[in-house]
């Protein structure tokens, strides 16, 4: 039997559908490639992280020393759940924080270098360090010699501010400078000789001396000279002779590197400008009153946890009495 016969009408129409059934799969694009799979370590560095309270920590220690006690003393990590003491930590850590806590390995801490000569000079910038020295007298040497007739009492009255006198020696001066670069590196702060004011916090129009309650003690001029050359010599690398020392129970202490004068000028207490009223839950240890003033709104905190200079490593400066809190901003040896 001869087969049935198809129309060519009827023959375009299966082509056509046929086309249109397998066109589809003509114009699938190719499988995409397989993902590559994180580890479980880059997810952790970078998944966000609960703290999780365990129902007994009797049990844990310190990953430094391996004891556990003191526990008063034991900071638990909020990510790790590990103990470090307090005291075992460098730079230790001489106040309980205040919210979260990240023990040095979970927040990334890097071990601090030592500095060349160059990083030295770029870490303070120091201007025209090749210039030979030039020694000079200061006012109060000058005025000492034209009063030498004067009275021993009346002398002790007008005494006045005497400006450090550096080290001799370039390499000294460099490891002077070299600790206090170390100091401020462990503690991630920026190195500044003048008050800084920050967005978000005290004005520079906030700070000025007729706030303060019953008058401020403004420096002579006499003083305020002595203070300038203390600021020239600065920032020609000639530091005041002291060097930032690591103490395992009080941290980075100053010691003195050389004979200092009664009544030496050292440095001013340098740091960020804000009210004390923003300050009140802050957990810096070395903050500083700047002005107590008749509106208590109005009164001014400096703040070394940031920006600072040595000053933020000698404790208690001019600001342990009423009397010396109406100084302008200053530190001393007495």
């Amino acid at each position: 039997m001869a087969p049935a016969t198809t129309s060519s009408a009827e023959a375009r129409r299966l082509i056509g559908s046929r086309r249109r059934t397998e066109a589809p799969r003509r114009m699938l694009s190719p499988s995409p490639p397989p993902k590559k799979v994180k580890s479980m370590e880059e997810i952790l560095a970078k998944a966000h992280y609960a703290v999780v309270e365990r129902g007994d920590y009797g049990d844990v220690g310190c990953e430094q020393c391996g004891s556990g006690e003191r526990a008063e003393e034991l900071l638990l990590c909020d990510k790790c759940d590990k103990g470090f003491h307090m005291k075992c930590l460098r730079p230790i850590v001489v106040r309980v924080p205040i919210g979260t806590w990240l023990c040095p390995k979970c927040s990334g801490q890097r071990r601090v270098r030592s500095f060349s000569q160059r990083k030295i000079i770029d870490f303070f910038k120091i201007k025209k360090p090749n210039l030979p020295e030039e020694k000079c007298d200061s006012p109060q040497d000058t005025r000492k010699r034209r009063r030498r007739s004067a009275s021993l009492v009346l002398q002790k009255k007008r005494r006045r501010l005497l400006p450090f006198t550096p080290s001799e020696d370039r390499s000294q001066r460099l490891s002077q400078m070299g600790s206090l670069a170390h100091a401020l590196t462990a503690l991630q702060m920026e190195f500044s000789d003048d008050l800084t004011y920050m967005p978000g916090m005290a004005p520079r129009s906030a700070n000025q001396a007729e706030f303060e309650e019953g008058g401020m003690q403004v420096l002579s001029k006499e003083d305020t000279e002595t203070l300038e050359q203390c600021r020239a010599m600065c920032k020609r690398g000639e530091c005041p002779p002291l060097v930032v020392v690591y103490d395992s129970c009080e941290g980075f202490t100053v010691e003195a590197d050389g004979q200092i004068k009664d009544m030496t000028f050292i440095a001013e207490y340098i740091g960020d400008v804000d009210f004390i009223r923003n300050r009140e839950h802050d957990d810096c240890d070395s903050m500083m009153t700047l002005l107590l003033a008749t509106d208590p709104s109005k009164s001014l905190v400096i703040c070394p946890d940031k920006r600072g200079n040595i000053a933020r490593f000698i404790n208690g400066i001019n600001n342990y009495t009423l009397e010396g809190r109406k100084k302008q901003n200053f530190a001393q040896l007495f």
